[in-house]
């Protein structure tokens, strides 16, 4: 049987810290993922649902994104998989009594792992302005209440619509068709506070914001370059792949500034060598550098390869660069000038090491460079980026076997929400295709992303705002402001399987819409449906849960957003063919849908763009086409989406065929994902050395190098999770990687800096962050009762878990050209506690 909830939060006084293992996974990580499944689900429905994890006629985790070969084993799920699994499966239920028992101040009293650990949400909840508790309400009632509020919305961009990872493709796609529908493209989401730097950074070198690897890439690649990531927590599947990498005799060279146990060695509890024989060393190399000292590093390995060059020549592909590449002089010229004491200083390591680490490269015939949020959470980021471009470009690394870029994504479809149009600035073309299928016009002026969306709640400017999953007050940065914004709003709903502190930190009114997860059977329009999710190297796949859901009544993500298209735009057109035949009555023939990339939602590729040109509202008379309604604006009562709702909420996979007809790439979707079969969307770099850049070839960048200068009596903080931790979602209250038991408010400082600081180990401090306006004042935020943790860190850096330090990082430090929130390089003073 399943155990009960937790009564109180953790106790931080008992935290304490050991020894940080040297090895990851084995025999520990089976017992201890089979412990909380137990306490979760019991041991019948353990078995029955993890049998079924990430299976080809089973449900894709809603963890990770990293992908699964054809070929799967029985067990097909790592330790942090099952704990995500068992967090939704659980037994534990929050219905309409226990928030009739607990008010929504004892709630906000609550820490994040408490709240969490309650149970699964059954029914919709409503918290009414002034109210002390959440009150029931029919799932008709709660729709109508935010299709009344859209419609009273002096201007649609007073909405914003977050989306998590965890959201399938139907979903995605249909949610962003109701928002820009409505008239806007407020569509923040999870990726503007991760990979969003990563995806600025390669759509302008490489023309497509994703990875260019496959999984049998990484299996035959010579080098492996693991950057800014710690896979033994945060993806424990791939330690699997880098485990078949290193057996075929590749070089693994982990680059971080805290040594990972994941990285060291790898106990797999599938093979005889993993459990008896001591398992596999993973990296040959661990290069411990600086926060944000990265950007040196590969500026530093691009110039050892062009000096190998330029002494003994055949390091280069030079046939690579004059076909595929631009500006490779200016690049070289620009490493030529660079002075190696720039790399030493911003790195923290002699040159010597710096240059081993080149000569890796330069000996390798196919290297793939690996990376997460340790590259992507920089002010400098987006160059960082470039300059891994820029050493792969040299050797020809991008579009042949085993190697290319691999930017490693964290949420299980955060990759494919983007590829079906989550994304607040999306590119004309989609749009085109977008209108074309729905006869409309959709809002061509940029949304908001995370941070613009958090300043416009601060500024007052957000009526209304809605969660689809996840845990936006906690995962975004700057806490006391967002929360104060939050505040402001006048309705604020949430879309989620569990509680969650945004279910707490509210608008005047509130909502909660329980929705299915994974693992929960979707029985609608008489037949059970599936959906699909895209993984980290573009494979698309279907999952299908086949648990009861915890309440009868309760509705998927894409039945909550078909009702909500139904009651916001009414019935319209029925079909496709009436939605057709409008549009081709009304400008004379079918829209163009002239595009080229699945990426084409973010990508500035080339394109046929097709619009109006005149501007205004229509003469009176005039015959309203589709770019005619775009002209007269958003709001004009003709300009909306058309589609049958209802039909689309009972049958998934006529969703499936609008994606077909608007994104390239999913032609014969429904087809193509029958009886667990996976397919991949074009890749232009991998798959033909094709470039949808402006001058249709990979772009050698010249940036300058930047890194952070620590002053003194400061230190360097980054953000973390914990082992037991993913993403937001805290399932338990140990990092026993790192050695931190039974607690979460650490600090992990190098033992010198300690001393140096005037501060013993052990001791409890607060965190103070400095953060300087462009006015040159300094703001202050901080974070009260850390205990002090020496650590094998870089001297004067710190890291620390969140989202306890959240409320550290500045709203305005952000990434040039990303606007990524710069969580790792917090500048932050230690205080001691009065």
């Amino acid at each position: 049987m399943a155990t009960k909830p937790p009564k109180a939060d953790i106790d931080e006084s008992r935290v304490r810290s050991t020894r940080p293992k040297k090895v990851a996974v084995g025999v520990p990580a089976v017992l201890h993922a089979l412990q909380i499944s137990q306490e979760q689900m019991g041991i019948a429905r353990s078995v029955q649902t993890l049998l079924r994890v990430n299976q080809k006629d089973g449900f894709d985790c809603p963890g990770c994104a990293w992908p699964e070969e054809d070929k799967r084993h029985i067990a097909e799920f790592c330790e942090n998989g099952a704990k995500a699994v068992a967090e939704e499966a659980t037994l534990r239920r929050v219905g309409p009594e226990f928030f009739a028992e607990h008010s929504i101040d004892e709630l906000r009293g609550h820490d994040d792992w408490w709240l969490g650990q309650q149970g699964r949400l059954t029914h919709p909840m409503i918290l009414e302005e002034g109210a002390m508790h959440y009150r029931p309400i029919s799932w008709d009632d709660a729709l109508r209440t935010i299709a009344d509020e859209l419609k009273t919305l002096d201007d649609p961009n007073e909405a914003v619509f977050y989306t998590s990872g965890r959201t399938s493709n139907e979903a995605a796609f249909l949610y962003q068709l109701l928002v820009r529908g409505l008239g806007t493209n407020n569509l923040p989401d999870c990726s503007n506070m991760c990979h969003e730097s990563s995806g600025s950074a390669l759509t302008e070198t490489i023309g497509i914001g994703k990875g260019t690897v496959s999984i049998e890439d990484v299996h035959e690649a010579e080098l492996l370059i693991v950057a800014g990531q710690n896979p033994g927590t945060n993806h424990p599947r791939m330690l699997s792949a880098l485990e078949k990498a290193k057996q075929r005799g590749a070089t693994i060279i982990a680059v971080n500034p805290l040594p990972e146990a994941g990285l060291m060695r790898f106990e797999n509890p599938q093979t005889i060598r993993g459990v008896a024989f001591g398992g596999t060393k993973l990296a040959d190399g661990f290069v411990q550098i600086r926060l944000g000292g990265d950007q040196a590093l590969f500026q530093a390995i691009g110039k050892h390869l062009l000096e190998a060059e330029a002494a003994d020549r055949g390091v280069l592909d030079h046939d690579f660069i004059a076909e595929h590449t631009s500006g490779f002089d200016a690049y070289r010229q620009a490493m030529t000038d660079a002075p190696w004491r720039d790399f030493v200083v911003a790195t923290g390591l002699p040159e010597k090491a710096l240059r081993r680490v080149g000569e890796a490269v330069r000996t390798s015939k196919a290297t793939i460079v690996c990376w997460a949020m340790g590259l992507t959470q920089h002010k400098h980021s987006v160059a960082t980026l470039r300059d891994v471009v820029n050493v792969l470009l040299l050797q020809g690394n991008i579009g042949r076997p085993g190697a290319g870029v691999c930017p490693v994504r964290g949420h299980s479809n955060v990759q494919g929400d983007r590829t079906v149009g989550i994304y607040e600035k999306p590119s004309a073309a989609f749009l085109d295709a977008l209108d074309a299928e729905f006869s409309f016009a959709a809002p061509r002026e940029h949304g908001f992303d995370t941070v613009q969306a958090i300043r416009a709640m601060r500024d007052g400017g957000v009526r209304f705002f809605m969660g689809m999953g996840g845990n936006f007050v906690s995962a975004t940065p700057d806490t006391a402001v967002v929360e104060a914004g939050m505040a402001r709003v006048g309705l604020t709903v949430q879309v989620s399987t569990k509680l969650n502190r945004s279910h707490v930190v509210t608008g005047r009114r509130a909502l909660i819409l329980p929705t299915l997860g994974r693992t929960d059977r979707d029985r609608r329009g008489g037949r059970e449906q599936r959906v699909t999710v895209e993984d980290s190297m573009g494979a698309v796949h279907a999952s299908r849960g086949r648990l009861a859901p915890p309440a009868e009544d309760l509705l998927s993500e894409v039945a909550i957003i078909a009702r909500l298209c139904g009651l916001v735009f009414g019935g319209g057109a029925s079909s496709r063919d009436q939605v057709m035949s409008r549009t081709q009555d009304l400008s004379g023939g079918n829209r163009p849908t002239a595009v080229k990339s699945p990426d084409l939602v973010a990508a500035g590729a080339t394109t046929e763009v097709h619009s109006g040109s005149d501007r205004g509202l229509p003469e009176h008379g005039a015959v309203e086409t589709p770019d005619a309604l775009a002209s007269a604006g958003s709001r004009h009562p003709s300009n909306i989406p058309h589609a049958d709702w209802a039909e689309l909420e009972a049958d998934y996979a006529l969703i499936r065929g609008h994606i077909a007809r608007v994104i390239p790439g999913f032609e014969d979707y429904d087809e193509r994902i029958q009886k667990g079969r996976t397919f991949f969307l074009p890749n232009g770099p991998r798959d033909a050395r094709r470039f949808a850049t402006a001058d249709g070839k990979a772009r050698f960048t010249v940036n300058p190098l930047e890194y952070p200068v620590i002053p003194k009596g400061r230190l360097l903080l980054q953000t973390l999770r914990s082992h037991d931790q993913y993403n937001t979602t805290i399932y338990g209250k140990d990092d026993r990687y790192r050695g931190i038991h039974n607690g979460r408010r650490v600090v992990l400082v190098n033992a010198k800096d300690i001393t140096a600081h005037g501060f013993v180990e052990d001791e409890i401090v607060d965190l103070v962050s400095e953060w300087t306006r462009s006015d040159g004042s300094i703001e202050y935020r901080r974070a009260e009762e850390f205990r002090i943790v020496a650590y094998r860190t870089p001297r004067g850096n710190a890291a620390a878990y969140y989202p306890e330090t959240n409320v550290l990082v500045p709203l305005d430090s952000v990434a040039d050209v990303s606007g990524t929130p710069t969580s790792k390089s917090v500048m932050v003073r230690l205080e001691h506690r009065r």
